[in-house]
């Protein structure tokens, strides 16, 4: 009746049932079969959506993909199930970056079209290849299971799983039950117990102790990082992307700590991503963007520095539910450290008054480098409209007649920007809202609106040891080193001299390390 009325959310809707009822009875041939019509048949309802539509038919559709995998995964078929949550990851993340490069010369317009279809297991494996990193990505099946793949350089695939329990408030425990191609790990929380223990971990972090060593730092590490440890490199230089899903995004996974102590970040070079298709296609922007602008972004004074602007005011809930105008703090660590990265490129900051909204919007399409040290609100606006603020991400600059101060998501999506390289170096400008399609904020308009990598927080960073670090950064990019490559270097110094994972293990790197 469906197909005979063309309702083709209905049909996707009952091939999903479908194919649910056969994963319960153990059919999973069937339920492949079923489930691969409920996914073609969401895909078709794709056509001319804008990006927000699709972002809510990523969420409507997640469960098709899930069970897929789960279904492939049944009959061993790991490079399948890799597709096929390739095929459900970040979708109208990448239509926007491939809509950006159809305007561009024909052999990228090419690129972009194929890469407005999900990527096949070669394709996948050519991007491992291309950017010799270790690609890792974590998929959730709500209660019953974490996935886990790894992709190597050479393009060799490995499939690791986690089984949840019910946890009897005994902590993590792993124990090898059976192997496809890696054993499969039995874990003590279901997904809603993952979820509190990233909660947990973010909580205790922000703790001020010098010596705070969050227990749940070494839970996520046992969860995520045990069962692929003999997978990932030995070189602490060579790149691991994680490709998170869910509550996941939030995970500092420079901070995870082994059994010894010793942080994830001491052991290897990490890069996150929403997708392997938008890391690749990041990466190919990355070496477009590079040969135009024709050498490293230290050679050359267009670079848009901003420190410690004239604070905006900005609505705030206050403790009775209500809200009221309230201006943001002064942050003089953010001046020094604009100017501090002014001296290493010879460039003069903006800062304070001069650091209008107005302003760095004019400077901001043409800059290859953008560092805005500064306040970010993960929720801003007039809330006498609607009663609520505005969701997600934006950037404090100074007001003007103009202009109210605040830089968001929406505005940085309509830019087209030449950037190579954009650090936000403010409080939370890696959060967002978390949707099938991925984290929803600030990161994303950067990369839609053509920067290939952005440097973004988890959580409200602390002002004097952020400034020591991205000083370190950018001495670390002056001697040669890619992205990826300074950020850790970074960590590292700043490690030695604030140990609290609060003061340094908030950045991540989010797209192309060169």
């Amino acid at each position: 009746m469906a197909h005979e009325t063309g309702n083709l959310q209905q049909m996707a809707d009952i091939f999903k049932a479908q194919g649910i009822a056969h994963i319960d009875l153990g059919q999973f041939s069937q339920a492949e079969t079923v489930l691969q019509q409920s996914i073609e048949t969401y895909e078709e309802l794709r056509a001319n959506l804008s990006d927000s539509q699709l972002i809510s038919l990523a969420d409507a559709q997640r469960d098709a993909y899930l069970y897929l995998e789960l279904s492939l995964v049944s009959q061993g078929k790991i490079a399948e199930a890799l597709v096929t949550s390739e095929r459900g990851r970040a979708r109208a993340f990448v239509l926007q970056i491939a809509s950006r490069f159809s305007a561009l010369e024909e052999h990228t317009a090419t690129l972009a079209n194929s890469f407005s279809v999900a990527p096949k297991f070669e394709e996948i494996q050519q991007i491992a290849k291309d950017t010799d990193a270790t690609l890792v990505t974590y998929s959730l099946l709500a209660d019953a299971a974490l996935y886990i793949w790894v992709v190597q350089p050479s393009g060799e695939i490995a499939f690791r799983s986690v089984e949840f329990e019910s946890s009897g408030g005994e902590g993590l425990a792993f124990n090898p039950i059976s192997a496809i191609d890696g054993p499969v790990y039995r874990s003590a929380p279901d997904d809603s117990e993952l979820g509190q223990l990233v909660a947990d971990s973010r909580a205790t972090i922000l703790v001020e102790s010098t010596n705070t060593r969050p227990e749940q730092l070494r839970e996520l590490h046992t969860l995520l990082i045990n069962p692929i440890t003999d997978l990932l490199p030995t070189d602490p230089e060579a790149k691991v992307v994680f490709v998170p899903q869910g509550n996941l995004f939030l995970v500092p996974f420079a901070a995870l700590q082994d059994a010894d102590g010793t942080y994830l970040i001491e052991k290897h070079t990490i890069l996150t991503a929403p997708s392997i298709q938008v890391y690749g296609l990041a990466n190919e922007a990355a070496s477009t963007t590079a040969g135009a602008n024709g050498g490293s972004p230290f050679s050359t004074n267009n670079a848009l520095i901003v420190g410690n602007p004239t604070m905006p005011t900005v609505w705030s809930p206050t403790a009775s539910g209500d809200f009221a105008e309230t201006q943001l703090t002064d942050l003089p660590g953010a001046k020094a450290e604009a100017e501090a990265i002014g001296g290493f490129l010879n460039i003069t900051p903006l800062v304070g008054s001069q650091a209008t909204e107005a302003r760095v919007k004019q400077l901001l399409p043409s800059a290859r480098l953008i560092h805005l040290a500064t306040h970010g609100l993960l929720d801003y606006g007039d809330p006498r409209a609607y009663g609520t603020l505005d969701f997600p991400g934006a950037i404090a600059l100074a007001p003007s007649d103009r202009e109210d101060g605040l830089l968001t998501s929406a505005e940085i999506l309509e830019m087209d920007l030449q950037a190579e390289l954009a650090v936000l170096s403010a409080c939370d400008t890696g959060r967002g809202r978390i949707t099938g399609d991925g984290v929803v904020g600030l990161s994303r308009s950067l990369i839609t609106a053509g920067v290939p990598s952005v440097v973004v927080s988890l959580w409200a960073v602390p002002d004097a040891p952020t400034a020591e670090l991205m000083t370190e950064f950018y001495r670390q990019l002056n001697q040669g080193q890619d992205k990826a490559q300074a950020l850790r270097q970074a960590m590292l110094t700043t490690l030695e001299q604030h140990p609290n994972p609060r003061n340094w293990a908030a950045f991540t790197l989010i797209g192309a390390a060169e």
